[in-house]
């Protein structure tokens, strides 16, 4: 963006994208992100689309402007002016902050260039629906932490080029502003063409991490799923995802971890979320390192959509082998059964907030592979009514049917009956809120939390009527495992 293209935005915007594209093939997303050494909060957000394909972009944001954080609503806004009171449902505070802002529209830039990126934490249901809060809140942790970004750095896999982006607030001196925001690019420009110290280049992961330390005992979740079974039989509820959360110590290099996993489970859905060194007055933040396969809800414009995921087999050894578990997934009635509930609850939440008549089923029971296991996926996307917006469909939708249960809210009220402690960032959501009002949010599963000296896994099972209490309690120990042994790597 030239000087005068920025000076004539400035009549009319308040925040104007300065940008610069660098030609890049001999980086990637991770070398990037070693040069620019973020030392305070920071985020990588990459996918891996259908979990074989590598989506276009990565995002990779830093030097942030302004930071919100919040439990229940009890908010705090940290910027330039210091730490102040943001109370009030967060989802409302964030649309606020969001709207401070006019900024132009370039055809350029893709879908998210700037905005707010963070994760909403599963116990903010509590602000949607009345749930008897009867859970310990151990880990004390922000129910909802996003940062706005003062740099983006946007890496096209297709054309292997970087667009450094600066968002530049301009204040009362336009040029001063543009000055400013050329000078971090040339900054970022001269990061990049610096080597990386050696580093050995290989990283295999252990064999084993052992049982790790639950937040409940084996028969303590077995008697959770028993008491579940019974409420099904009842015909309270169809069915229940009930979780326990994992934890193993951990003072290794959190950004080799994300790495690891990126390496050996790549999904649509990656995200290395950084929020150490947060704004001072704000506290230090944990770090959040996920690669969940399952879209929360993605709005485009006034498209709105979900993707219910329901449904698992392995991997096969061989083609014939993977296309024979195929075919018994599709043909497993059960899966069946719970994948179309799931997506007649994907329906209805979009109903709540699209135009009569637009909701659509438009991808049904396909299965999707992934490294290790396969899924079976559907798609319902519809128009947002007139005056709705992200939020909206965002509200709609939160938590995902396929960590909490159906009918929701009744399961929901069963999950805080019977888990021990709060959910905190599990089953919740992550990703971006962005500047043009498209968004794209991920379910936080498959994810570790790097805090205060511990890893942390929370891994959950969906219990229908004839649910065997040892086989959930055993898959729901496996998942945590699968995660926790990427944290036990060592360099070769």
């Amino acid at each position: 963006m030239t000087r005068e293209e920025y000076l004539g935005f400035s009549k009319e915007y308040n925040l104007i994208p300065v940008w610069r594209e660098l030609l890049v093939d001999l980086e990637t997303p991770i070398t990037i992100f070693k040069k620019v050494s973020p030392t305070g909060p920071a985020y990588l957000l990459e996918s891996v689309e259908g979990g074989e394909n590598l989506a276009r972009y990565s995002f990779i944001g830093l030097d942030p402007f302004m930071v919100y954080r919040c439990r229940g609503e009890d908010g705090l806004l940290a910027d330039g002016k210091g730490v102040r009171e943001a109370g009030g449902s967060p989802l409302a505070v964030l649309k606020g902050l969001l709207e401070r802002y006019r900024v132009p529209q370039l055809s350029e830039l893709p879908r998210f260039y700037g905005g707010a990126v963070g994760y909403l934490g599963y116990d903010l249901v509590r602000l949607i629906e009345k749930l008897p809060d009867a859970a310990e809140d151990d880990l004390r942790l922000p129910d909802c932490l996003f940062v706005f970004a003062g740099t983006v750095l946007i890496f096209d896999h297709v054309r292997h080029t970087l667009k450094i982006v600066r968002n530049s607030l301009v204040d009362g001196d336009p040029g001063a502003a543009y000055d400013r925001a050329e000078t971090v690019i040339e900054e970022i420009t001269a990061a990049l063409r610096r080597d990386l110290p050696g580093e050995k280049k290989s990283f295999k992961v252990a064999a084993d991490v052992g049982l790790p330390e639950a937040n409940m005992a084996r028969e303590d979740f077995t008697g959770m799923v028993e008491r579940a079974k019974e409420y099904i039989r009842a015909g309270d509820i169809l069915q229940v995802v009930l979780s326990q959360r994992f934890r193993v110590p951990f003072k290794g290099d959190c950004f080799r971890v994300y790495r690891n996993l990126r390496a050996i489970n790549p999904s649509p859905y990656l995200y290395y979320l950084d929020f150490r060194g947060t704004f001072p007055g704000l506290g230090e933040g944990p770090v959040i390192i996920g690669s969940s396969p399952e879209m929360l809800v993605r709005v485009e414009g006034d498209l709105a959509q979900t993707c219910p995921i329901a449904g698992t087999r392995p991997r096969g050894g061989n083609p014939e082998e993977d296309r024979a578990l195929a075919c018994e997934l599709l043909a497993d009635e059960k899966e069946r059964a719970e994948h179309l509930m799931l997506v007649d609850l994907g329906r209805n939440d979009l109903g709540r907030v699209c135009t009569a008549g637009s909701v659509q089923v438009t991808r049904f029971m396909e299965v999707e592979r992934y490294s290790h296991v396969m899924h079976l996926v559907s798609a319902v996307q519809g128009r947002l009514e007139p005056g709705r917006a992200s939020f909206d469909a965002l509200r709609a939708c939160f938590p995902a049917g396929t960590v909490s249960g159906a009918p929701k809210v009744r399961a929901m009220e069963i999950i805080d009956e019977m888990e021990p402690t709060r959910r905190g960032i599990y089953a919740g959501a992550i990703g971006y809120l962005g500047f043009g009002g498209n968004m794209d949010t991920a379910i936080t599963i498959r994810t570790v939390l790097l805090h205060e000296g511990y890893a942390y896994v929370q891994a959950g099972a969906g219990i229908v009527a004839d649910s065997d209490p040892q086989r959930e309690y055993q898959e729901t120990v496996n998942k945590a495992r699968a995660l926790l042994n990427t944290l036990q790597g060592e360099e070769v």
